[in-house]
């Protein structure tokens, strides 16, 4: 146990001490004291407050009803101080050591991948381990410091950081609608190529709103894949028109490549990005150090809806 100045709190640690190891000697050894100083300070315990904590013969020491009430409330405080050190030591140290981070794979090499070089030249003692799934790993169980997720959290035991949202929007490529056309209602999707997504929720129907307008689209898809980036590659190459969330396609949207296909509607699937956490208080120095660069990567809004990228930012 670490003593910390004051004399009221040095008052209390050693109460607490004594209810805990059993006695003055031992409690004594524990704080690096002589037990007559420990003996002192509970006096002035006592004194100060106006009431026995503690009754002692001369084999045992046991808390008074008053005294063991007193303990669980000081426990507390004493804990939240232990806490607060720990943490205010972790901010003064610089992020080292192994970062298990659990990233969904095509949003991290759009959207984090380009940064982590710039990210280890800042934090030279940290090394990255990175799984890219997109499934929800158990970041306890599985021993991950942090991930990125995408969509509904349903874990709520975690600590979550939103990062940004986004929207899901119909796109085509610019050949592809000089040939075949712009559909001007969700029912003449029916006469174009469709690419489709089976991993996505929003497949096989297509839910579109617009405003308090609402379609359901059951489209025979020209393409089917669960690749992301391999469908968004046939839709730019004027395969046909597809449905993607803006983190996807905003930098084709923003370049040219793509174009919104019925600007008015959107897939009623509006979703939104985290930095997820394991459960606790106390946040590593090395992961709150890749979550503030996160946070200043997405802000003030998230990088598909910039037409320029963020320069970096060191501090």
């Amino acid at each position: 146990m670490q003593e910390r100045g004051g004399a009221e709190l040095q008052q209390i640690e050693a109460f607490a001490a004594v209810a805990e190891h059993g006695g003055f000697a031992a409690a004594a050894r524990a704080l690096g004291r002589d037990a007559s100083v420990v003996s002192r300070r509970i006096d002035a315990l006592e004194a100060r407050l106006g009431v026995r904590l503690l009754s002692r013969t001369t084999r045992r020491v046991a808390l008074t009803e008053v005294g063991a009430t007193y303990l669980r409330r000081v426990q507390t405080i004493l804990a939240e101080l232990a806490a607060a050190d720990v943490e205010a030591a972790e901010a003064a140290a610089a992020p080292q050591g192994v970062l298990r981070l659990a990233l969904p794979a095509e949003f991290a090499q759009r959207w984090i991948a380009p940064w982590l070089a710039d990210f280890l030249a800042e934090y030279p003692k940290l090394r990255l381990e990175l799984s890219h799934s997109d499934r929800f790993v158990d970041l306890v169980a599985e021993g991950f410091d942090a991930a990125v997720r995408i969509g509904e959290l349903a874990d709520s035991s975690l600590v979550a950081r939103r990062l940004a949202g986004f929207e899901t929007l119909l796109c085509a490529a610019p050949s592809y609608l000089q040939r075949h056309g712009h559909p001007h209602h969700p029912d003449g999707l029916q006469r174009h190529a469709c690419l489709g997504m089976p991993k996505a929720r929003f497949w096989p129907d297509w839910k579109l709103v617009s405003g308090r307008r609402r379609s359901v689209q059951r489209i025979p898809a020209a393409i089917v894949s669960d690749d992301g980036e391999g469908l968004l590659a046939a839709c730019i190459a004027g395969a046909g028109i597809m449905p993607a969330p803006e983190w996807l396609i905003g930098r084709e949207l923003a370049q040219g490549q793509l174009l919104r296909v019925l600007p008015q509607w959107r897939v009623d699937y509006d979703g939104a990005v985290h930095a997820v956490l394991p459960p606790g208080r106390l946040v590593p120095a090395k992961t709150r150090a890749f979550v503030d660069r996160l946070v200043r990567e997405f802000e003030p809004q998230p990088p598909w809806l910039r037409a320029e990228p963020k320069r970096s930012r060191r501090r």
